[in-house]
């Protein structure tokens, strides 16, 4: 693979952003498909700050813990700390081709400025299955009603 989009020489970088709390499935089948696709991966780990920012809630596992259990696995070629909610930055720091997404997003407002934004620095949004019954919050629920129930 030396090219993406059939214009960019050199190895494919590819970049899949995620909280990666909790790990489970779903965050391994997102991260198998992107390292199909590309000659590097590189897994984006949201910053406590940013996910508490974007969705309300801190994450149950610290920063540097998903850092380090990300990398462990063996898929990614490496990890990088995001710490804001712009793509844009993450791409100025690591440079990729390709930005993984779950498709629960596609279409929708949020999901169709990300595709702008991007597609403005030539990077393509790749749209992958959501695993629906496996997320982190459906855990956090299920982990909540376990302890109170």
């Amino acid at each position: 693979m030396n090219q993406a989009g059939g214009s960019t020489m050199g190895p494919v970088i590819g970049y899949v952003p995620g909280v990666y709390d909790l790990f489970h499935v779903g965050h391994l089948n997102a991260l198998r498909q992107a390292r199909e696709m590309c000659d590097v991966l590189v897994a984006g780990v949201v910053s406590d700050e940013v996910c508490e920012a974007a969705k309300g809630l801190r994450p149950f596992v610290p920063l540097s813990e998903r850092l380090e259990i990300v990398e462990a696995i063996g898929i990614v070629d490496a990890v990088y700390a995001e710490t804001t909610t712009d793509k844009k930055d993450a791409w100025e720091e690591v440079g990729f081709h390709l930005l993984f997404k779950g498709d629960d997003w596609r279409g929708t407002p949020k999901g169709d400025a990300l595709v702008t934004r991007m597609e403005g620095v030539g990077v393509e949004v790749v749209w992958f299955p959501y695993t629906l019954q496996t997320s982190s919050t459906a855990l956090r629920s299920a982990i909540g009603r376990a302890l109170t129930g």
